[in-house]
């Protein structure tokens, strides 16, 4: 298996993710990332370091993070993007959110989620995942597309209002190309033909049942790249280690970034997975542990 890199959390300036009032201006937050990056650093020198993928791009929001001084301990900064589900700019405006990025910052950019969803109707997402490809492939090293399951509407989402967004709520549940039950969406054919080139996002909660499906379904289109996460929180539940061993054994075949992300309601300033811990140490120890086990560093990646 090929850990080629470790996100430190997901989509921070997003309330659904990070909480705003625990942390107001960030400082917690970029005391997490510079303890995590160093530690991964420590652990496995070869291992790039993401900072979490960003949702919305916002270049000041960067800049406020650089300004706790952070930014040293990342390698690539990541931002998500959704044009044409939740973000209020065109999907032929990606070229330039992404030079809006590079404006304030000498690091590579890697879009670590974009994605279309099916719920107006799938040849919206047809459209979609072609005009990305177009867009993007060429202009990042790295693109994610969220994600290759619809979101079960049982497991619900991760979000602060659910029902209350209305129909922005729903289109969680239709940004995968494959169907609850299985059967592929019109969009699948579009995107095997970009697999080699554009990797694919996809969660996997807590013993999920799809794991075996995903892979299968990633070497029969020719994914490569695959980004996916492993939850602070999680490593609290009974026999999570198996899991993750598990999880990860399955990927061994693909070129993953692995984020690391949720912090467990006990350790929360406030008991729940988007607060800031009160020890954001006992994060960074997390991602130790995480790569120790799953991209242990060799003798020559030391020496490099």
């Amino acid at each position: 298996m090929t850990v080629e890199a470790a996100m430190i959390w997901n989509e921070p300036n997003n309330k659904s993710h990070w909480d705003p009032a625990v942390d107001p201006d960030w400082s917690i937050f970029a005391d997490t990332v510079a303890r995590a990056g160093r530690a991964i650093h420590r652990a496995n020198p070869g291992v790039t370091r993401v900072l979490g993928g960003m949702s919305p791009i916002d270049p000041s929001w960067l800049q406020r993070i650089e300004a706790h001084g952070c930014l040293d301990q990342v390698d690539v900064i990541a931002v998500h993007g959704f044009p044409l589900d939740w973000n209020l700019w065109s999907i032929h405006d990606w070229p330039q959110r992404i030079a809006d990025i590079e404006a304030v910052t000498d690091k590579p950019v890697w879009v670590t989620e974009v994605g279309v969803g099916s719920f107006g109707a799938e040849e919206v997402q047809v459209f979609g995942l072609k005009r990305t490809a177009e867009l993007l492939i060429g202009r990042v090293p790295n693109i994610y597309w969220y994600s290759l399951f619809d979101l079960p509407m049982e497991w619900g989402a991760e979000t602060r209002h659910r029902e209350a967004e209305g129909s922005s709520y729903y289109r969680h549940f239709y940004m995968g190309l494959i169907r609850p039950d299985g059967t592929p969406k019109p969009a699948l054919e579009e995107y095997a033909k970009v697999a080699s080139e554009m990797g694919l996002m996809q969660w996997f909660h807590y013993h999920d049942p799809r794991l075996d499906d995903a892979v299968e379904w990633m070497k029969r289109l020719g994914t490569r790249k695959l980004r996916t996460g492993l939850s602070w929180a999680d490593s609290f539940r009974p026999d999570a280690l198996g899991w993750f061993d598990r999880q990860m054994e399955a990927l061994a075949d693909f070129d993953v970034t692995v984020t690391f992300c949720f912090t467990p309601e006990h350790l929360g300033v406030q008991p729940h997975h988007t607060s800031a811990a009160r020890d954001p140490q006992g994060f960074a120890d997390f991602c130790t542990q995480m790569i120790e086990r799953y991209a242990p560093a060799t003798v020559e990646t030391v020496a490099a």
